[in-house]
């Protein structure tokens, strides 16, 4: 049952992300060589509904990563480490 459990828990994070729109932010914002890692434990607020990891390189070609954050009321926020 805990297996289950744990299982099910990691299925719910992993849908709250949302690639598409990571990116069409990211690529608004002027990064490129986007690459999107998925949902990550800890890269945006407990008000943020959608959490997505990248990595990509900065206007001035730093590479980068860290998570674009969207909640359903409110744009997108990119967060750097």
């Amino acid at each position: 049952m805990k297996k289950t459990s744990a299982i099910a828990a990691l299925l719910l994070l992993a849908a709250c992300s949302d690639a598409d729109d990571a990116r069409k932010t990211l690529w608004q914002q002027g990064y490129t060589n986007v690459e999107i890692t998925g949902w990550r434990m800890l890269g945006c607020a407990e008000s943020d509904t959608f959490n997505t990891g990248f990595k990509a390189k900065t206007v001035a070609g730093a590479e980068v990563t860290g998570s674009v954050c969207k909640g359903w009321f409110k744009g997108s926020t990119v967060r750097t480490d």
